[in-house]
């Protein structure tokens, strides 16, 4: 997990599923989840909301 606990930030996205962890598309890890459909299923809505907000961002 990310040692320095600080927010994602808009170039982290978007997020990957990878088995049970998320990442960064860097490959950064940033949490563990307790199965691999949780972990898609987190990736999916986080990756969701970013651009969600990057739309909002530019209406």
């Amino acid at each position: 997990m990310r040692k320095d606990n600080r927010p994602l930030k808009p170039d982290d996205f978007p997020v990957e599923a990878e088995n049970e962890k998320l990442k960064t598309h860097k490959g950064q890890k940033i949490a563990d989840a307790s199965s691999e459909e949780l972990a898609e299923n987190i990736a999916d809505r986080l990756n969701d909301q970013a651009h969600q907000e990057d739309q909002d961002r530019w209406s």
